[in-house]
């Protein structure tokens, strides 16, 4: 059965993978440059909406995880039998621990003990950004965490093709139920628009372009494929994070204290999460090749889906839109934390039994 173990048998880690930080930083520097020298273009992309929909914005994402989307083989949902102790573990905390306990931590953080400090109209904005940053497990840079820490690729390709599968049907129920819990309005039609864009057709659109390819020249063909496209979709990444900075530029030289209150529960959330998922794969006597990215999954947002979800419900100046992109400005460090912290542990983990 061809999965993905043939493509992605501990790819090398390239220059980008080996310096996401320093890439997110010179975007971020770049964003907020550009939306300060040139307001004028950014407002005009900024107006390109149809239906509240950012076409820049989506046109982008698209273009960054369709690529990554193509790398996944829904056949190996049937190897999920050999690691089915890892996958319950990464599935128990991408969908009921994570949601649930980022909306207690923004509620308690945001909602309640940085009141004082936060700008009290946006407080309800920014819990929904956060909730919307936790509500789906990571399905791109996953592969990248997985690959630094040696994890074992089958099971992370299994588990990212359940993951997506999942996300179709729970995504949106699971925001509407979150955001209702949190008090702020959910625009449905809105909701469901951006799961069909943002989920529904990408994984469709590439598991056709997927099978067409392997029907004309196999997986050879495929891996050309995926080789010319690998630059595309990290130059997209990239744009998309000067975008982002640059409509959240001013927002973020004006209140780098609120940026830095945000940054709290998110920054308290993925190590609980990847703490969680570590201890109980050590405890179900779980292989470390797969406990390490089971962590890493656990822990790790669609921060792509987050930030075209919130700037479609709420607008490209909400504070959901910022709390999402605090998200992507807090992600990249902290997992590559997360994957230190995996690789010095294996000598506890596979020592004796805690």
């Amino acid at each position: 059965m061809a999965t993905l173990a043939s493509e992605a048998q501990r790819p090398g880690i390239g220059t980008f993978e080996r310096y996401l930080s320093i890439w997110v930083a010179l975007c971020i520097v770049a964003g907020i440059g550009l939306g300060h020298l040139l307001p004028g273009a950014f407002a005009a992309i900024a107006a390109t909406e149809v239906a509240r929909i950012n076409l820049v914005v989506a046109g982008l994402i698209w273009l960054m995880i369709v690529p990554m989307l193509l790398k996944i083989d829904f056949r190996s949902l049937g190897s999920v039998r050999q690691h089915w102790k890892g996958v319950g573990v990464t599935l128990f905390v991408n969908w009921a621990v994570k949601p649930f306990s980022m909306a207690a931590l923004g509620t308690f953080f945001l909602g309640w003990l940085f009141v004082p400090l936060l700008p009290a109209g946006e407080i309800p904005s920014y819990i929904a950004g956060l909730i919307l940053l936790a509500a789906a497990p990571c399905t791109a840079m996953v592969f990248v965490w997985s690959n630094l820490c040696d994890g074992e690729p089958t099971y992370t390709l299994s588990q990212v093709a359940l993951n997506d599968v999942l996300m179709v049907f729970l995504f949106a129920p699971l925001v509407g139920l979150l955001l209702g819990v949190a008090s702020v309005t959910v625009p449905w039609d809105t909701l469901l628009l951006s799961v069909a864009l943002y989920i529904v057709v990408p994984v469709i659109a590439a598991q056709v372009v997927r099978r067409a390819v392997l029907a004309w020249g196999g997986q050879a063909a495929l891996d050309r494929v995926l080789a010319t496209l690998g630059p595309v979709s990290l130059v997209a990444l990239l744009a998309t994070l000067v975008l982002l900075f640059s409509f959240q530029g001013e927002q973020i030289l004006a209140q780098p204290a609120v940026i830095a209150l945000i940054a709290v529960p998110i920054l308290i959330q993925v190590y609980l999460n990847a703490g969680i998922a570590y201890w109980l794969s050590k405890r179900l006597g779980v292989a470390w090749c797969v406990a390490a990215p089971a962590a890493l999954i656990g822990a790790s947002n669609f921060f792509e889906l987050a930030v075209a979800a919130a700037i479609s419900l709420f607008g490209l100046k909400s504070g959901a839109a910022l709390a999402t992109v605090v998200g992507v400005l807090v992600e990249v460090p902290v997992m590559l934390s997360v994957v230190a912290i995996v690789k010095r542990t294996r000598g506890w983990y596979e020592g004796a039994s805690a």
